[in-house]
């Protein structure tokens, strides 16, 4: 079971890994073996805002899962533009499904 206090990939201490090693020796790996080497973690801010938005979650509440200090950054840049289509995450969907194997 995952303890949400502590680290998921912790150092040789026991504490939180340095950010560029987290990326060197766990997301650069992971990357190239699922298939996926241009997904970086900025990647996950730029799937997540519109979803959240359209489940009815406030910029504020969006912001703070992204991160963000300010929501208007959130609304600007991160969430939909009030339209209702699932368009988007259908031709999102198309891209992970036929996805070829490696």
């Amino acid at each position: 079971m995952v303890d949400p206090d502590k680290p998921i990939f912790p150092n040789s201490q026991g504490g939180y890994i340095n950010a560029s090693n987290l990326t060197n020796r766990y997301w650069v790996p992971f990357r190239e073996r699922a298939g996926y080497e241009g997904v970086t973690f900025h990647t996950f801010h730029n799937t997540v805002g519109t979803p959240l938005d359209e489940a009815g979650l406030t910029a504020r509440q969006i912001a703070d899962v992204l991160g963000h200090s300010h929501p208007s950054m959130t609304l600007n840049n991160y969430m939909g533009r009030g339209q209702t289509s699932r368009a988007s995450a259908n031709a999102l969907n198309v891209v992970i499904v036929d996805k070829p194997a490696s």
